[in-house]
């Protein structure tokens, strides 16, 4: 069992930037596809950003959203567990809760359920 912990939400002014962090208990986690997704109110969860696991013959490829494309970067650290969501030009749109999902022998996948381990959440706030 993994467990994940994201944190780095928080309220920003639009345009202004954060980074989120899903933190794992466990190395492999390493080895998971992690993805982002978020839920803001009364809407459905929807994907953001995914990033595959580092393979010692090439680097972690990702995926994103169309809605984040140019403006979000997901990175992993795999000596601190840690798989980053660098979000910047935020806008008030990006309002949610975030969420970061990591899943064994996936590739970049935009699908909630096929990944299996989730985070509680953290809050994103972009106000305008």
């Amino acid at each position: 069992q993994v467990q994940l912990v994201e944190s780095g939400g928080g309220l920003v002014q639009a345009g202004g930037s954060l980074r989120l962090s899903c933190a794992a208990s466990s190395r492999t986690f390493n080895s998971y596809t992690v993805g982002w997704f978020r839920q803001a109110p009364g809407k459905e969860r929807e994907f953001v950003a995914a990033i595959r696991a580092i393979r010692p013959w090439s680097s972690s490829s990702t995926n994103y959203a169309d809605s984040v494309k140019g403006r979000f970067t997901t990175s992993r650290d795999s000596a601190k567990n840690t798989v980053y969501l660098q979000m910047n030009s935020l806008k008030s749109e990006d309002t949610a809760i975030y969420y970061c999902a990591g899943g064994s022998n996936l590739g970049v996948t935009t699908t909630a359920n096929a990944y299996n381990y989730w985070g509680q959440g953290t809050q994103v706030t972009v106000s305008s």
